[in-house]
């Protein structure tokens, strides 16, 4: 990748955004880190000058580093200006895109990066939109040599490098999993920025759109190897975690399916199954997620009733959603736990006729998932891009996680910095 010719290594996007901020802070920090030879140079972009300003200001504050506004660039540009994107890609070896929602505001940046030669990455949580963007843009992104990758954050990142961790440490041949995500708060509780919310809202509400994308791809299925992935109901009974759960309803589910397919088909790897789910403890707050799921499925079928999900955040969402995003409190407190259960076969043991004979449970942990976990795997991400280019794939593209890390260093970079992947069990039936 072209980091010669270019100014800046890495611009964050969108950096004075709710989530925008804290992806700037974590810049800063890796500045900082001791293994760290020489400064990466670097540059925030955004619509006023005034408030990339005060971003890097408030991150000098946290960080104690006086000096840091005026080590790093600031490019002023809009989403609706295609000429002031053009000129931000020209600077920049690699966009950390900050700015959803992004089937509203995504393409335009992925557009400018990729005529420009410029690697892009991204946090979002949206399958129609990274699909569409695959199909769209990944042909030219090859011949430009520009990799952009989606779904670099908390969505999904652990899920999708934690199925091919779980692969990796199994003796064998891995052939489905299931991930189990739990989250941990602290006294004060748990709270996202609406964002997300908007992003699930739009997501939900345009279902049909994704299935007819879908459909028109036309692609030939991926095989399945051993017994066929039973799906659980949609609420059920954990045993191994003591711990009632629903299906996990992000992106994680179609990131790492598009992986195992790039995996099978470029890399002749044994396709795994995956499903995904998130634990949500006892009865109560079943009754209390049923209610709250119920209402959001009634809602956002309607012009009018996803217009009122978007204005009340707090009210639907039982005050998991806000328009102020969670206390610094908050997300000191919480944390994150993915479990994942996997089953396969041992070498020179055939799935013909054959039960699965292996089993095996890895785990990655984390700090808070939205604010603290998911800039740490954005800039690690792009870090990985920037220097581990022998071991990704051989052209540029659109691709997943998995696809464009999994020969990487990416899962050691996360371990040192508290996104920990470790082996829990392993064992022969």
């Amino acid at each position: 990748m072209a980091t010669q010719q270019r100014l800046f290594h890495l611009v964050v996007f969108g950096a004075s955004g709710f989530t925008g901020q804290f992806v700037t802070e974590e810049v800063a920090r890796e500045q900082m880190s001791p293994e760290r030879s020489s400064r990466l140079p670097w540059a925030v972009a955004g619509r006023s000058r005034e408030k990339l300003q005060r971003v890097l200001e408030r991150a000098a504050m946290k960080l104690g580093r006086p000096t840091l506004s005026s080590e790093v660039g600031i490019i002023i540009c809009d989403i609706t200006n295609p000429a002031s994107l053009d000129e931000m890609a020209k600077q920049a070896t690699v966009v950390l895109n900050c700015v959803g929602p992004y089937r509203f505001y995504g393409e335009p940046v992925v557009k400018a990066c990729v005529e420009n030669g410029t690697s892009c990455i991204d946090i979002c949580g949206e399958p129609q939109f990274l699909e569409l963007m695959y199909w769209k843009y990944h042909e030219k992104a090859a011949e430009k040599g520009a990799y952009i990758i989606g779904s670099s954050g908390f969505d999904s990142i652990p899920a999708d490098l934690g199925v091919i961790y779980t692969r990796n440490k199994m003796n064998g041949t891995l052939t489905a999993v299931e991930s189990f995500l739990t989250i941990h708060s602290g006294p004060e509780g748990l709270c996202t920025h609406d964002g997300t919310w908007k992003s699930a809202v739009y997501g939900f509400g345009d279902q049909s759109n994704l299935k007819k994308l879908r459909n028109e791809s036309n692609l030939k299925p991926v095989p399945i190897v051993g017994p066929k992935l039973k799906r659980r109901w949609p609420i059920s009974y954990c045993r191994e975690l003591n711990s009632y759960s629903i299906p996990f309803l992000g992106a994680d589910v179609s990131v790492v399916k598009r992986t195992q397919r790039y995996l099978h088909e470029n890399l002749e790897q044994s396709p795994v199954q995956y499903a995904a789910y998130v634990t949500v403890g006892g009865v109560t707050s079943v009754i209390k997620l049923m209610f709250a799921g119920l209402f959001f499925l009634f809602f956002v079928k309607f012009g009018i009733g996803r217009q009122l999900l978007i204005k009340f955040p707090w009210l639907f969402s039982f005050g998991y959603f806000s328009k102020q995003g969670p206390t610094q409190k908050q997300i000191d407190a919480s944390s994150f736990t993915l479990t994942f259960f996997g089953q396969g076969y041992s070498q020179g043991f055939g799935p013909d006729k054959n039960k699965p004979n292996i089993r095996i449970c890895t785990q990655v942990k984390g700090p808070e998932a939205g604010y603290v976990a998911t800039p740490i795997a954005m800039v690690q991400a792009a870090i990985t891009l920037l220097t581990d280019a022998s071991d990704l794939p051989k052209a540029g593209g659109v691709f997943t996680p998995g696809a464009a890390f999994s020969r990487t260093k990416l899962i050691d970079r996360l371990n040192q910095r508290g996104i920990e992947f470790s082996v829990i069990s392993s064992s022969e039936v």
